[in-house]
């Protein structure tokens, strides 16, 4: 399956028009068989929703996708402008370990950033080989690059380090696995010169490619993008259709895409370091820092205009071991929170019968061969394919989770201290 943008209304005046999701291959039939293409719906450059559509040997791709996307999304008539504020001086933070393809991928997305005022600082974490570092000091010299070396393993510790290092007012974080979006800095940083309230805001993930089984199962069961409406969620005024926040992490966002006042990151403490791939917790780093701040009173802003393309894992291997570390990173989180601020226990009690309904809903396994399954959808349902395997592995891992992070918290202990470097 092809991943296309499509901009439904060009600023030049030449109506719809389609290309390749950014590093995905050439749109086009092959040997005359259609092709199926899943795109993002952009209206003057603000994305509006997803369509999936098969185009034809002959047929114009973006008329096809246009006059799907006009039937299956509710347009708006203006999308709105993006906001006028001042956008603050941010630092954006790359943790990596061992993949210096990817990483240079993505470092040429942000160095290709809108945004008038950042600095990059590239974290190694725990790394085996000096790869890493020779691809900093070499490619990317004199580029306003920084390098740093993370000795304790986990994505935690990696990003802690990154909020140590950080000299702005708000400190953004992406992965070695992703394109960013030109825009994508700026408009994850702009909620923050808008309003003096949140102290986090997270965007838009979307796939770079769905090559392979195991990525098209993923983005079927609802991906890792939370919706095209922008969405603030404030502790003062609970969302009425959230009956579990702040406790629903999974609801505001991902590692993958996410920013923060670096001041009220460093005032709760920052990641816990016992969480996050790459220790014993297997993940949930970015949903504590979520929901502590939530519990300090912050407002989250969400917003779909800050964009990144994942490249999501291709085998099912690794799709097996990250449904197992869903499971595992958000019981992991939830412990970390009462350990570090037991306050929370009577809040996460009272609405802990409704969780465990919650999870058993979406951790159920789901048929794949009901018409219109196996294909991408509206995000964040997840009422699509879900194999019965999967489902086993991430219940097994919420099990796990609370074990895993006593495991991965006595480890941190008996760790070593990260040296300073940059």
């Amino acid at each position: 399956m092809a991943v296309a943008e499509l901009e439904l209304d060009a600023a030049d005046g030449t109506g719809a028009r389609i290309g390749p999701a950014p590093g995905g291959p050439p749109l086009g039939p092959r040997d005359g068989e259609e092709q199926r293409i899943f795109a993002l719906v952009r209206l003057r450059g603000r994305p509006v929703g997803t369509v999936v559509g098969r185009v034809r040997a002959g047929d114009d791709p973006a008329s096809v996708l246009a006059e799907q996307a006009a039937d299956e999304i509710d347009l708006p008539d203006s999308p709105e402008r993006p906001g006028a504020g001042e956008l603050p001086r941010a630092t954006v933070v790359v943790a990596t370990r061992e993949r210096p393809a990817q990483l240079a991928r993505a470092l040429d997305s942000l160095l290709a950033q809108d945004h008038p005022d950042f600095e990059i600082v590239v974290v190694d974490n725990a790394p085996a080989t000096d790869a890493t570092r020779e691809l900093i000091t070499s490619a990317y010299a004199g580029r306003g690059v920084g390098y740093a070396c993370e000795p304790v393993p986990g994505l935690a510790a990696a990003h802690n380090r990154g909020v140590l290092l950080a000299k702005a007012d708000v400190v953004a974080f992406t992965d070695d696995d992703v394109i960013a979006d030109p825009h994508w800095l700026s408009a994850l940083t702009r909620p923050f010169g808008e309003d003096p309230g949140p102290a986090c805001a997270t965007g838009l993930i979307l796939p770079a490619r769905l090559s392979t089984p195991a990525q098209i199962l993923l983005e079927s069961h609802g991906g890792f993008a939370k919706g095209f409406t922008a969405r603030r969620y404030d502790p003062a005024h609970p969302p009425a259709d959230e009956p579990l926040f702040p406790f629903t992490a999974g609801r505001f966002g991902s590692g993958a895409n996410m920013a923060f006042r670096t001041e009220a990151l460093k005032a709760v403490g920052g990641f816990d370091p016992a969480t996050g791939t790459g220790t014993a917790a297997k993940g949930g780093d970015d949903l504590y820092a979520f929901v502590r701040l939530l519990a300090e009173g912050y407002p989250l802003h969400y917003t779909p205009d800050a964009i990144v393309w994942h490249h999501h894992r291709e085998r099912w291997e690794d799709l097996c071991g990250q449904a197992y570390g869903y499971g595992a990173g958000l019981t992991a989180c939830l412990t970390a929170l009462l350990v570090r601020r037991p306050a929370l226990l009577p809040s996460l009690l009272a609405r802990l019968p409704r969780g465990l309904a919650h999870a058993r809903a979406m951790t159920a396994p789901r048929a794949t061969g009901a018409a219109g399954s196996g294909v991408p959808g509206a995000h964040g349902a997840y009422t699509y394919p879900w194999p019965r395997h999967l489902s086993r592995l991430e219940r097994r891992g919420m099990l796990y989770g609370p074990f895993g992070y006593v495991r991965a918290r006595l480890a941190v202990r008996g760790g070593s201290r990260p040296r300073e470097t940059r």
